[in-house]
């Protein structure tokens, strides 16, 4: 049984004449998980070749060393790796066999666990737990070891600062975290300094609503890269010019998190929705809004699901202290504003979150910046996120409308190099994007020459409604779009007799097959007689090289045609049979 959120944060309350405060309390709870967490970190060990990890070896196998490190530090009662000679040598394997794997330059090849490769790196996630390792072990490391880390630190930390601090950017930002380091710890104030800069430079960039831009308006999980560096600078140097950054990503993402702790997707340029858990990091210990939102975030995670490198980071550098009041549990509303201009809304009312984002972008040709196309997201207490799931490229089935031929558009398998520009007249993306808030919350977009409009109408506290209509469609074809995440292998039936389970085969079905309505992962959703169903509707992942992605990676997508006499669809989803 899951602990209570009182057992699992350690809250410390004050009572006073009006209110309760309530503080963060963890390091001597988290101090015992880490330690607990050690046999499992060491079970991939190979002494012989100093690798960590399973299968094909990749540099950030290593990162592991930056726990143990921590765990050999700790000095409190009952800890048998404290100071132990065996896990001293573990580490120093740990970092020689970087050594022995780095070219004159000190990079790795950048390779992944599917064998793929993509050039050579000085792996910032892999440099800053090595030096942070290197910053706790090197007073008890024999001079020749000691001596062999330093050298090949300074080379590696050397060509970090002459190359890899350019435009602010999540690695660049993680990489100054980690030169600061390297500047405090191999003596070099010139580092301190440039890496202080950057940092600053990083803070200064922050939007005024807590996000960091990549492209164009909010990235939501990158972001948490952004709140680590700064969190794990500002532990080290005090320096208050990047805590009102903090402050305010600790407040943005209060406001962009499910009930459940997952991330909203909706706003995020770079990633669609990955189910699970954000545990956060150390960033969002330095001030009483971010306390709570860890707090928040930790009650949906179990002891043993607790990251061993979290848990690390923050014995090692984070801050406990009291806590703003949790959110109420009435209807609540934030709309995220630029200039005069509403971006984004959610809305939390009774046991429904809705995101709603009128961030818009034109196709990008990086592969890493998704095409905004995806607008609209519906989380039920119940079903957790339902509608929705973000963005991707190559992929209109994704987009809330497409206006034109969506064959123009389309992954190629195996395609490394792929054109994201439609191929003819396509719109999947709107090129403006109206908020609205009365009388319904909805927006108003503008897809080449259609108008199109979304509204969302919450009838009860099992019933939604999903809205959407467009101008009279002219020579092009017009159709919307509704996303419904994947729940691997469960049914998906219709009220026409046909049933399918998710898995790898793709299915479509056609007005006739659904009837009008169809049943899955505890909902009912009932559907105008013209809507079809593709299932998986893929998207490009990035991350691959050829952007193949896996069937639980895509999602069912409802396509919903408009025609002169239909100018509207409501889709209506239910809670339950």
């Amino acid at each position: 049984m899951r602990k209570k959120l009182q057992i699992v944060i350690g809250f410390a309350t004050v009572l006073g004449s009006s209110a309760v405060a309530a503080e963060l309390k963890y390091r001597e709870r988290f101090s015992r998980l880490l330690i607990d967490s050690a046999p499992g970190l060491l079970e991939t060990f190979d002494a012989e070749t100093g690798h960590f990890g399973r299968g094909v070896w990749i540099c950030r196998d290593q990162d592991v060393m930056w726990p143990l490190a921590v765990i050999y530090t700790l000095d409190v009662p009952g800890n048998p790796y404290h100071r132990s000679p065996e896990l001293l040598e573990t580490l120093m394997k740990a970092g020689d066999a970087l050594i022995a794997d780095a070219d004159p330059q000190g990079r790795w090849v950048f390779r992944k666990k599917d064998n793929s490769t993509w050039g050579m790196i000085h792996m910032p996630w892999t440099y800053s737990r090595w030096i942070r390792t290197f910053e706790l072990i090197r007073d008890d490391m024999p001079p020749e070891r000691r001596a062999a880390w330093e050298k090949a630190l300074l080379n590696g930390y050397g060509n970090i600062a002459k190359t890899a601090l350019g435009s602010v950017h999540n690695i660049p930002a993680h990489h100054a975290m980690g030169l600061y380091i390297a500047g405090k710890t191999l003596d070099r104030p010139a580092w301190r300094e440039q890496a202080a800069e950057f940092l600053r430079k990083v803070a200064k960039s922050q939007s005024p609503n807590g996000y960091w831009s990549e492209g164009e308006g909010p990235v939501v999980n990158y972001n948490f890269v952004y709140v680590d560096a700064l969190g794990t600078y500002y532990a080290l140097s005090g320096d208050k010019a990047v805590l009102p950054a903090l402050e305010r990503a600790s407040a943005f993402h209060r406001n962009f998190t499910y009930p459940d702790g997952n991330c909203v997707e909706t706003i995020d340029q770079r990633n669609p929705f990955h189910a699970g858990v954000n545990q956060a990091n150390l960033g969002f210990t330095f001030d009483p809004v971010g306390r709570a939102y860890l707090a928040s975030q930790w009650a949906h995670v179990k002891d043993k699901e607790f990251k061993p490198d979290l848990l690390a980071s923050l014995v090692r550098y984070g801050q406990e202290g009291p806590m703003e009041p949790a959110d109420g549990q009435g209807a609540r509303t934030y709309v995220l504003t630029e200039g005069d201009v509403e971006r984004a809304m959610t809305l939390r009312q009774g046991p429904w979150f809705v995101c709603l984002s009128a961030f818009t972008s034109p196709v990008s040709r990086n592969r890493w910046y998704q095409d905004r196309q995806n607008l609209v997201s519906i989380f039920h207490d119940k079903t957790g996120l339902i509608i929705g799931g973000g963005n991707t490229k190559l992929q209109p089935a994704w987009s809330n409308f497409t206006v034109g031929d969506t064959s123009l558009l389309a992954h190629k398998p195996g395609d490394t190099n792929p054109n994201f520009v439609p191929a003819g007249e396509l719109y999947h993306v709107p090129s403006q994007a109206t908020l609205v808030r009365e009388p319904v919350p909805g927006l108003d977009l503008k897809y080449g020459p259609q108008t199109c409009r979304i509204r969302v109408e919450i009838q009860d506290d099992q019933t939604l409604d999903l809205v959407v209509s467009t101008s009279t469609p002219g020579a092009l074809p017009v159709a919307a779009h509704v996303t419904l995440l994947p729940r691997m292998g469960q049914e998906v039936r219709t009220v026409a007799g046909h049933a399918f389970k998710l898995g790898g085969d793709r299915v479509e079905l056609t007005p006739e097959q659904i009837g009008g309505a169809i049943q899955y992962a505890g909902c009912t959703l009932r559907l105008p007689a013209e809507a079809g169903l593709c299932w998986p509707a893929l998207p490009h992942n990035p991350y691959v090289l050829d952007g193949r992605a896996k069937p639980e990676e895509g999602r069912i997508s409802l396509r919903l045609p408009f025609a002169p006499d239909r100018t509207e669809h409501r889709v209506s989803l239910k809670i339950g049979p």
